[in-house]
């Protein structure tokens, strides 16, 4: 069985605690959670104590949901040193609050070469800018050891690891069991690939099967473009082989849903879940 979530702030606006019933009562079992996207929460670093984090799991537990991943997408790969090191002390205390929180996974995309954090086609997918995001992650990733948490980096094309063959780099140069990857197939998708996207899924599945730990899920039009991204189920995604390799490598699996709205979330899960039962 797969375990369905969904990201806390596509969620009805509402207090904490009636907000995490209210996903439990759709039938999800996990959240992905940006504590800088939820009203009255804070990701700053000096706030991220124990009494925090034990707040936020009580409440987590009290609703019967997982926290899938800690969000915190920021660019490791900035030229500006100062910036960088607020953002590696950033990785740094999500981390440490991930291992009092009880979080699956602190998630992060993989940035881009530049201060405004912008796809830029001539350097972002150099091989200079992956040695750059490679070194700058590696520290961070010692932090995971230590707290004996996972991070687990998302590929996205328009972002320094773009492909699966680029993550399976980053995998391979880190060597380290505490770095994983979360899996979302829209992100790796671009005009170029588009038409051959089961060719990319399939050797993302292969490439890095034993390293995915997580699964994002949202839809895309072909004619809108794959940057504009919709709830699954809306768009043209054929998601029963990714739900196929979940049920049969990854059991219990979390599997966050994306770009859904509080009135067509439980749609979506629905249109998964019938998936999944077919398979």
């Amino acid at each position: 069985m797969i375990q369905f979530g969904l990201r806390l702030h596509d969620a009805e606006k509402l207090p904490l605690e009636e907000q995490l019933k209210t996903v439990k009562g759709q039938g999800f079992s996990c959240v992905h959670l940006a504590l800088s996207k939820i009203q009255g929460m804070t990701a700053d670093p000096s706030a991220l104590t124990p009494g925090y984090a034990r707040y936020l799991k009580h409440a987590f537990d009290n609703a019967g949901l997982d926290v899938a991943v800690l969000g915190n997408y920021l660019n490791l790969a900035t030229p500006d040193p100062e910036a960088l090191k607020k953002n590696q002390e950033k990785y740094t205390a999500h981390l440490r609050f991930a291992s009092l929180l009880g979080a699956g996974v602190v998630g992060t995309e993989t940035g881009n070469p530049n201060v405004d954090y912008k796809y830029d086609p001539e350097k972002s997918h150099s091989d200079e800018a992956l040695e750059t995001f490679i070194t700058n992650l590696r520290p961070v990733v010692k932090d995971a050891e230590r707290f004996g948490v996972m991070m687990a980096i998302e590929p996205v094309w328009r972002h320094i690891v773009y492909s699966p063959a680029r993550a399976r780099q980053v995998l391979d140069a880190i060597d380290s069991p505490n770095l994983g990857i979360i899996f979302d197939p829209v992100n790796l998708l671009d005009e170029s690939n588009v038409d051959s996207r089961e060719e990319v899924f399939n050797e993302a599945m292969t490439l890095l099967e034993k390293e995915i730990m997580v699964i994002h899920i949202k839809d895309f039009k072909k004619e809108t473009g794959v940057t504009t991204c919709m709830a699954a189920g809306l768009g043209d995604m054929d998601y029963a082989p990714i739900l196929k390799f979940a049920k049969e490598k990854k059991p219990f699996i979390h599997a966050t849903l994306e770009n859904t709205k509080p009135d067509n979330a439980r749609q979506a899960l629905e249109y998964l879940r019938q998936i999944e039962e077919s398979l």
